[in-house]
């Protein structure tokens, strides 16, 4: 049985790897790819989501929808100091490759109706999208079977502020929303999850690039940028938040622990936006969330390194994939 997907992108760097299993892990049925501001430019990260489906040979196979270009009240922030352009200098001549008219909080809302109760979202990015339509919806969270977020910190620090993670300090307004509005959330959180157990050092990292498949490739020339930040500040390898939170969907058995808790956002301090308050059961509040505590990091990165081993059928040319026809002839 397989599990319909949408996944709400702001595409670079990991989201391009929870693309690729979007498209590639057998269990999974991605129904669309819907674009929200975040990581890098608008427009490149809607080309770094093409350039991904193309990789994966998925090409006009699967509808992308173009979301909200900025947070729903503040200016938009990028991280490209981390990121780059989100896919390692890679282009891809997309001139005549049409996205869907339809808005994609448009699409959210359409799609939840056309199949109520069986959908879920993996929000991998700001939330503003999911957010919107709320706002044009209320009763959008009960058509959506679960909502899967990359996003927050568990009791622990951010990475854009000492008390934000990234996605939720873009558009803590939207976030705040979400975590109101009655979805069924599981919540992949930056600190201290990511950090511990979807970190690759860069011996993995080789490991994984060195498959001998465009997709293998790939990963390692879109990771590259930001293996290279994480270590610059520290962090002993590149990090997967968002991979993380397509993989905990698609094989739950990866979770060794998790807990019910009540997430709430901070939306009004400048010096704590975007905080996410999780509290764990002992101070009388009611969960709306389960957060992912623990997961089996080895088993994590053999089913990274598997998928990314998949052999494809590039619908495109990629320039600059360290990649040639003649290894993707041999590796058939």
């Amino acid at each position: 049985m397989t599990i319909p997907v949408i996944l709400d992108t702001d595409t670079a760097q990991d989201d391009c790897v929870a693309i690729l299993l979007g498209l590639l892990d057998p269990v999974a049925d991605l129904r669309a790819v819907t674009m929200v501001a975040g990581n890098v430019g608008f427009e490149q990260q809607t080309k770094n989501a093409l350039m991904t489906l193309s990789v994966a040979g998925s090409l006009e196979e699967c509808p992308v929808y173009l979301g909200c270009r900025r947070p729903m009240v503040r200016p938009w922030v990028s991280a490209e100091n981390v990121h780059g352009d989100g896919v390692g200098g890679l282009t891809m001549e997309d001139s005549n490759l049409a996205v869907e008219s339809e808005h994609a909080v448009d699409a959210l809302l359409r799609l939840s109706a056309e199949s109520p109760g069986e959908l879920t979202i993996v929000a991998i990015g700001p939330l503003t999208n999911i957010g919107m339509a709320v706002v044009k919806d209320p009763s959008f969270p009960e058509r959506v079977k679960s909502l899967y977020i990359m996003g927050g910190s568990n009791n622990a620090r951010g990475n854009i502020t000492a008390a934000a993670e990234f996605n939720f300090y873009v558009d803590p307004d939207a976030a705040k929303i979400v975590f109101e509005a009655g979805f069924d959330i599981t919540v992949v959180p930056w600190e201290p999850l990511t950090v511990q157990d979807a970190l690759f050092s860069r011996e993995q990292m080789t490991e994984i690039g060195s498959a001998g498949t465009p997709v293998s490739s790939f990963f390692g020339q879109v990771c590259e940028a930001t293996l290279e930040f994480d270590e610059s500040v520290g962090i002993p390898g590149s990090t997967h938040p968002d991979s993380l939170t397509m993989a905990v969907l698609l094989h739950p058995e990866l979770i060794t622990r998790s807990g019910s808790y009540a997430v709430d956002i901070e939306a009004d301090s400048e010096l704590t936006r975007g905080y996410s308050a999780m509290s764990w059961g002992v101070h009388g509040l009611k969960p709306n969330a389960r957060v992912i505590e623990a997961v089996d990091s080895s088993a994590f990165f053999d089913y990274i390194k598997k998928s990314m081993a998949t052999p494809t059928l590039v619908s495109r040319p990629i320039s600059g994939l360290r990649f040639t026809e003649s290894s993707a002839s041999s590796e058939a």
